[in-house]
């Protein structure tokens, strides 16, 4: 087959993969049968959706299938695939690990008699007899492992095959692991055990087979004990298992006390079982001798709650919900510290709860707690950080679309104070240029095993959602300051923030500025609030007032009014502001387009005037590229790249 024959090859291509994915072995006997061993090769060496038909056969189970690939086509037996499990795509999967996670045993029997590496890895280290041990196939793990498979083979985050047993609750594939002397204490990167993951998930039967065959009580990089990890998922059997052993001593006791207590209060919502759990945490720490508690700094976000010392309090506490709801938090804030995710996490889930209930000022107290202490203590461009400035988005712009409405309990969204939103842009910045400078290596900054974990799984496209973030509060802000009677002052200080974010001359994805994001709708995260998409003529007006290039290009040559043109619907206002503000209109992108050329079939003069914004400088610079007149050593240099886009 010839390239010319491109178009019939991609036919047969598509209906070879539909074949084997569909189980439609005549259909894939028809269009494989009396061609040369190349061309067959060639129709089932094709990824459809990045898959071949051998990957897609093994997981689906297909047998025939994949009995005549591989023995009458000759089919590679290495070649891997992206495939989806549970909805997660996986990518670089070999056939034996799809047929092993999909618990097709006859499959994995014949790929293995086919010669198929039993120790295959995925994009992320994982192995065929991970992947069987992940779903509880059993039988799949025997097979594999009497074949010569590797049950300590970790992934990249380096879980083994026992710790997903574990954390899976397959108590016969945990016990004959261990019956092969599997590593028991082995940790992760992170450095939690299989024991971790056990009381993670809940299983006492696990647990108890692992404290039997040696597993002992490490910390991991959060500081966490197995029977932390039990607490904060709030698994009382386990939690009063692991209490019971001679070596938790009294303070880890009573500490997982306390801690299940505050999460029976947020994750259970029982109250009564979480202060039978904190009287009892407290009788024994009150016994001889006594161990004091450590008493922290009030905290406003928490409306100053103190923890309560006596049995007397702690009874009056239940009085109280919301008062034992910030108890909750102060005491896993004591126990996990701030570096903890658990911390943060509780703290937005409260804060979640009062916007829910109409306490917004609750809730933008509490989210912004969070959000200082993970910039505090987290790498730049965590994840968590990244979640915290979209819900503030995303706050801010149901509040500022449904200021006045009513809510349930009579209660009625309030008007937004710009003053809160300036507080999270800026942080947003701060976000923004912490991550450029990680990301250039400006600032040296001394790791920690968290942080070296956090630069070792860098996502890259983690700038550009920082900064899309950013500029979806600025975005609100930008249309806040459009308001006749806005706050002068507050006015001022919004300008100057968006000044700082500009200054960084941020560019992402493709090479595109802030300006570029603000006049396309790519950007847009929180589209269902009108205030809040893109492209906005407020944003994009705002940062050309503090300096943003309205001739900046992108990697493919693209300005901002070429983006503007390439929109479904070219915003008229969005057109003018950028060309008062100096955009060239005849401007070329790397293939030659122009904002006229790229309307398409749309008329430019229903648009904008092109004879308002075309120069005689414009017309000049057109000219010299016309006839490719020589410019270089004739006209200044700074002149150049004017001419070029042109």
């Amino acid at each position: 087959m010839t390239k010319n024959e491109i178009g019939t090859d991609m036919d047969l291509i598509l209906d070879a993969y539909n074949a084997a994915r569909d189980n439609n072995l005549p259909r894939l006997k028809s269009v494989l049968s009396g061609r040369s061993s190349s061309e067959v090769s060639t129709l089932i060496s094709w990824k459809i959706n990045g898959a071949t038909p051998l990957v897609m056969a093994c997981r689906n189970g297909h047998l025939e299938i994949v009995d005549y690939l591989l023995t009458k086509c000759n089919a590679d037996v290495e070649k891997v695939g992206s495939v989806s499990f549970d909805g997660e795509p996986i990518e670089d999967a070999p056939p034996l690990w799809c047929a092993a996670a999909a618990g097709h045993l006859s499959i994995v029997k014949m790929l293995v008699r086919h010669g198929a590496n039993v120790n295959s890895t995925t994009r992320t280290n994982s192995t065929p007899l991970r992947a069987a041990c992940f779903d509880g196939h059993f039988e799949i793990v025997k097979y594999l492992i009497r074949h010569g498979a590797d049950f300590e083979v970790a992934n990249r985050h380096g879980h083994t095959c026992l710790m997903i047993a574990c954390y899976k609750g397959h108590f016969k594939i945990a016990q004959y692991l261990l019956s092969l002397k599997a590593e028991v204490n082995r940790c992760s990167v992170k450095g939690n055990t299989a024991l971790h993951d056990c009381a993670e998930s809940g299983s006492l039967e696990i647990l108890q087979l692992l404290l039997k065959h040696g597993a002992t009580m490490k910390t991991d990089y959060y500081g966490m004990t197995p029977l932390l990890a039990a607490s904060v998922t709030g698994h009382l059997p386990i939690v009063e298992h692991l209490i019971s052993l001679p070596c938790v001593c009294r303070k880890s006791r009573i500490d997982a006390l306390e801690l299940l207590g505050a999460t029976y209060v947020d994750k259970k919502i029982d109250m009564v079982s979480a202060l039978a759990l904190w009287r009892r945490a407290m009788e024994d720490r009150n016994q001889e001798p006594k161990i004091p508690k450590v008493v922290m700094e009030p905290i406003p976000a928490y409306e100053y709650v103190t923890e309560v010392t006596t049995i007397e309090d702690l009874e009056e506490l239940g009085l109280d919900p919301d008062e034992m709801r910030m108890q909750a938090l102060v005491i896993r804030q004591r126990i996990l510290g701030i570096t903890h995710p658990d911390t943060s996490y509780y703290i937005r889930f409260r804060g979640a709860h009062y916007a829910d209930a109409g306490r917004f000022d609750r809730c933008i107290g509490l989210w912004t707690y969070a959000l200082t202490m993970q910039q505090k203590i987290l790498p730049p461009l965590s994840p968590m950080t990244q979640s915290s400035l979209l819900s503030f988005a995303e706050l801010f712009s149901f509040m500022l679309m449904e200021a006045g409405r009513s809510l349930p309990r009579g209660r009625v969204v309030p008007q937004i104070e710009a003053s809160d939103m300036l507080m999270i842009f800026n942080m947003a910045v701060l976000e923004v240029e912490r991550g450029q400078n990680w990301l250039s290596g400006q600032k040296k900054i001394v790791l920690t095993q968290q942080q070296l974990i956090h630069e070792c799984n860098q996502d890259p496209n983690a700038l550009s959602r920082a900064l899309v973030s950013a500029l979806h509060i600025g975005c609100l802000l930008a249309w806040l300051i459009e308001e006749p009677n806005f706050c002068p002052k507050l006015r001022r200080e919004i300008l100057i923030a968006l000044y700082k974010l500009n200054r960084l001359k941020i560019s992402v994805r493709a090479g595109r500025t802030a300006l570029h994001y603000a006049c396309y709708r790519e950007g847009t995260l929180v589209g269902r609030y009108p205030a809040c998409q893109f492209p906005s003529p407020a944003l994009a007006k705002a940062l050309l007032q503090v300096g943003a290039d309205p001739n900046s290009v992108d990697d493919l040559g693209n300005t901002p009014l070429h983006l503007a043109a390439s929109m479904h619907v070219c915003a008229k206002d969005l057109v003018e502001i950028l060309l008062d503000n100096g955009a060239h209109i005849d401007a070329r992108n790397a293939v030659g387009e122009t904002f006229e050329s790229l309307l398409r079939l749309k008329n430019l003069r229903d648009i904008v005037n092109p004879l308002k914004y075309t120069t005689l400088s414009c017309l000049a610079a057109r000219t010299i590229q016309k006839y490719g007149i020589k410019y270089e050593g004739i006209v200044p240099a700074v002149l150049y790249k004017f001419i070029e886009i042109h």
